[in-house]
C-alpha cells in the first residue's frame, strides 16, 4: 500500500518521456529517489533530448521491454495512456509491485508541501512558470512541476517541467481534462477561467466545485463569470475588470510591440510577452504569490524577468518582415487569444491550426468557429491541415476543412492544407512584409520540429 511518497524508493515509470511523466521522475529524483523508466520512443542506442537529460539526472532510461523491472522496483507509475496489455504492466502485476497513476503520485507528492495548484482551461502552465519564479523573486526557494518547460530552467540545461527547491511551496498544474484536479488537496487552489474544452460547462463546474472544497484557500478570476461563482472570499480573488471588484486588480493595460504594461494594486508590471490573457496570468499568479507572503513589488520584478515557457506564444524570429510565433493553442478560446495578442505587432495575422483528435474537434465544431471568427480581422487568415489522429479507435467523421468551411460561410478568410508539409509553400504568396505567422496545435510531438522546420525554410 503506497500512502506517502515515503512508502518507496526504487520507482520506474512507463512511458517516462511524456511531459508529465518526467516532470515527476523528475523531482522524486530530486527528493532523492532512485528513479528509472522507459518509453516507447527509447530505441536502442538511439538518443532524444528527454532522455540525454534523464540520464545526466542520474535517471535510468529502458526500452519498453520490461528489461528496466525488477524484484528491487518497489513501485511502477503509469500514464493514462498506458493500457493494462501493455507488456511491463503485465510484468509488475506478476511480480507483485504496487501501481499508481501519474495523477495519483502527483497528489501524494503535493500532501507532502505546503502546494499551490493552478486550474482553469486555460493558461495553467504560464501561470505557474510566473508564480514559481515570484515566489523564487521573494527568497521562497520553491519547487515546481509543470506542463510545459520553463525557459529559464531548459537554459539550466534541464528539461524545465520540474525543480526541486529547498523551500516549503510547491506549484503545480491540476488537470480538469482527465478529472485528476479532484484528488488534489492543496493549501492554495487556483481557479483562471471556466470555458468549454474537453468536457461541458456543468461537468467543469462540478469538477471545479470539488476543487475548491478540497482546498483550504481558494482564489478565483472574479472578471470570468463562471469562475467568480465559485469563489470563496473576494479578498482573494482577482479580476481585470474594475466592474468586478477584487483583492488584486489589474488596471491601464497597454501593449507595445513584444511589449505588455499594467498596474496590480497601483504597483507597475511590465513583461516581454503579449496579450490581455498573459497580464491576467500574471495577475493570478501574483495574487497567489502575495498570498505566499512574496509582496507585489517582488512580483513585478519577478515579471519583469521572465522568460517564458515552451510553445508558449513562443517568438522564433522574424525574417522579411514575418515574425514567426509557435504556440500551444489547441482550444476555442485559446486559438482567439493566441491570435488576438499577435494582432498588435502586425497589420496582418496569418494563423496555422492543427486540431487534435477527431471526437475533440467534433466537440467543440462550433465553438470553433465561433471564436476564430470573432477574432479575426477582415485582412487576417485562418488555416488548418487535418486533425491530429495519436492512433487507436477513433472514428474519423468529421474533417479539419469542415472547420474551414464554416468559417468561410461566416465571410472570414479561411484556407485547408490536408498535408501541413504543403503549408508554407502554399501560404507563402499570402505573407507580406508585416504579418506575423503564427502556428497553433497541441499532442502532437512532431509539432517543435515543424516549427523549426518552417523557420529555417520560411
Amino acid at each position: 500500500m503506497i500512502a506517502s511518497i515515503h512508502d518507496f524508493q526504487r520507482p520506474f515509470f512507463i512511458g517516462v518521456a511524456g511531459t508529465g511523466m518526467s516532470a515527476l521522475a523528475q523531482y522524486l529524483k530530486g527528493i532523492g529517489k532512485d528513479v528509472s523508466g522507459s518509453d516507447r520512443y527509447f530505441e536502442k542506442g538511439e538518443a532524444t533530448d528527454t532522455r540525454e537529460k534523464l540520464t545526466a539526472m542520474g535517471i535510468r532510461c529502458h526500452v519498453q521491454n520490461g528489461e528496466g523491472i525488477s524484484e528491487t522496483t518497489d513501485l511502477i507509475v503509469v500514464s493514462t495512456a498506458i493500457e493494462d496489455t501493455v507488456f511491463e504492466v503485465q510484468k509488475a502485476r506478476q511480480l507483485g509491485i504496487p501501481i499508481l497513476k501519474r495523477s495519483e503520485l502527483l497528489a501524494l507528492i503535493a500532501s507532502s508541501k505546503r502546494t499551490i495548484a493552478v486550474g482553469g482551461t486555460s493558461g495553467k502552465s504560464t501561470t505557474s512558470a510566473l508564480l514559481y519564479d515570484m515566489l523564487e523573486q521573494g527568497g521562497l526557494e520553491p519547487s515546481i512541476i509543470s506542463g510545459a518547460g520553463l525557459v529559464s530552467l531548459i537554459r539550466e540545461g534541464l528539461i524545465g517541467n520540474a525543480k526541486v527547491g529547498k523551500g516549503d511551496w510547491l506549484v503545480i498544474e491540476a488537470d480538469e481534462s482527465d478529472g485528476s484536479i479532484v484528488q488534489y488537496k492543496p493549501e492554495v487552489g487556483v481557479l483562471l477561467n471556466v470555458d468549454k474544452d474537453h468536457k461541458e460547462i456543468d461537468i467543469l463546474m462540478d469538477v471545479f466545485a470539488q476543487f475548491r472544497a478540497n482546498s483550504q484557500r481558494f482564489i478565483v478570476n472574479r472578471s470570468h463569470p463562471l469562475a467568480a461563482k465559485l469563489s470563496q472570499d473576494i479578498n482573494n480573488d482577482f479580476s481585470s475588470s474594475p466592474d468586478h471588484p477584487a483583492g488584486y486588480l489589474s488596471t491601464g493595460f497597454g501593449q507595445q510591440g513584444m511589449h505588455i504594461s499594467f498596474s496590480v494594486n497601483g504597483v507597475p508590471f511590465g513583461m516581454d510577452v503579449a496579450g490581455k490573457h498573459n497580464m491576467e496570468n500574471a495577475l493570478a499568479a501574483a495574487a497567489a504569490a502575495h498570498q505566499a507572503g512574496v509582496s507585489l513589488q517582488d512580483c513585478a520584478i519577478a515579471a519583469a524577468k521572465y522568460q517564458g515557457i515552451f510553445r508558449r506564444h513562443q517568438v522564433l524570429g522574424q525574417k522579411n518582415g514575418v515574425w514567426l510565433i509557435d504556440d500551444y493553442a489547441h482550444n476555442p478560446v485559446k486559438c482567439a487569444a493566441a491570435m488576438e495578442a499577435c494582432q498588435p505587432l502586425a497589420s496582418k495575422v496569418v494563423a496555422w491550426f492543427q486540431p487534435h483528435g477527431y471526437a475533440p474537434t467534433k466537440f467543440l465544431r462550433k465553438d470553433f468557429v465561433k471564436e476564430i471568427c470573432s477574432a479575426l480581422r477582415p485582412g487576417d487568415e485562418i488555416w488548418m491541415s487535418e486533425i491530429f489522429y495519436a492512433g487507436g479507435t477513433a472514428v474519423k467523421d468529421i474533417s479539419a476543412n469542415d472547420l474551414i468551411n464554416d468559417i468561410k460561410a461566416e465571410g472570414k478568410n479561411a484556407y485547408f492544407v490536408e498535408d501541413r508539409k504543403q503549408f508554407l509553400a502554399t501560404v507563402r504568396p499570402h505573407l507580406t512584409s508585416d504579418t506575423v505567422l503564427l502556428l497553433m496545435g497541441a499532442r502532437d510531438p512532431s509539432l517543435e520540429d515543424f516549427a523549426k522546420k518552417t523557420w529555417e525554410e520560411l
